[in-house]
């Protein structure tokens, strides 16, 4: 093996260093306001609550869970996840399995069109005037829709489809099966890693949408956790109002309900994740070998 020099160690301890250092900045933060939402209300008002939390209560996360707009906007936010992640993976695949085929005449010219949205868009006032002229006004389909298709996801996708060997799909076409049957028996079991990843992307990204939500959504029976949220960080004070009693009130900081309606909304995604993880890694790589 070959002889390290000190410049070498010096660069590797740098960059661990460096990695370090980000990961402790975004670690502190979410460990900041996970200790406010479970600390003594008197230890938040004071300012002394840091990265370890100061005494330990939950009435605080409990009061908020228990609230009858959260639940709603809970419920809002999983359906439309879960619903908009299996759209968005089905018709993700199903569009990159063509434009994989660079057989296929013009699929070049099809191809340069997805990307060039990519780069360009209508923009905010003529989307809001199609989904208005759509009837997707207050209307949770708006916030499922525009956003279907990832372009980025799908070259991802297509990539990993042209890294299979094509020896499978001419032995299933000399078998007598059809391109739907290759593409759903075949295919797809075998790009689980890509399409397992490319799930988070989707249900990461709906989860988190707060933009859309704001410009679609007006009736407040349709809000999401996020505009949820907002409303929570903008007026803790008055925010759940009708589900709390004076004596809640009195005993809770807008700070601390603030800080567990983050944690509340944060924790359900972040749960996600551990299911994923074996296929994430291994589904960027492969899915970006080639273009």
């Amino acid at each position: 093996m070959q002889k390290r020099s000190a410049s070498d160690w010096f660069l590797d301890g740098f960059v661990y260093l460096f990695l370090i250092a980000m990961g402790l900045a975004m670690l502190l933060p979410l460990a900041n306001v996970f200790s406010k939402s479970v600390s003594e209300e008197w230890a938040i008002v004071s300012g002394k609550v840091g990265i370890f939390p100061i005494g330990f209560q939950l009435d605080t996360l409990r009061q908020v869970i228990s609230s009858d707009v959260f639940i709603n906007a809970f419920l809002i936010s999983v359906g439309v996840t879960v619903v908009g992640t299996i759209l968005s993976i089905l018709m993700t695949a199903v569009t990159a399995y063509p434009l994989s085929k660079r057989f296929i005449p013009g699929i070049a010219f099809v191809m340069v069109m997805f990307v060039f949205t990519m780069l360009f868009n209508g923009g905010m006032i003529p989307s809001y005037l199609l989904m208005r002229n759509l009837n997707l006004i207050n209307n949770l389909w708006a916030l499922i829709l525009p956003g279907m298709i990832s372009v980025f996801n799908l070259l991802v996708i297509k990539s990993y489809y042209e890294n299979l060997p094509e020896a499978l799909e001419e032995s299933a076409r000399i078998d007598g099966a059809k391109t739907y049957v290759i593409l759903f028996r075949i295919i797809l079991p075998l790009s689980m890693p890509v399409i397992a990843t490319i799930a988070l992307f989707y249900a990461v990204g709906l989860w988190n949408d707060f933009f859309n939500p704001m410009l679609y959504i007006n009736d407040t029976s349709l809000k999401t956790l996020q505009l949820y949220l907002r409303d929570v960080v903008m007026d803790a004070d008055t925010s759940n109002a009708a589900n709390k009693s004076i004596d809640d009130l009195m005993n809770m900081s807008p700070e601390g309900i603030r800080a567990a309606t983050v944690v509340a909304s944060t924790v359900p995604i972040l749960l996600v994740y551990p299911f994923l993880q074996k296929y994430f890694i291994k589904g960027v790589l492969i899915g970006s070998v080639k273009g």
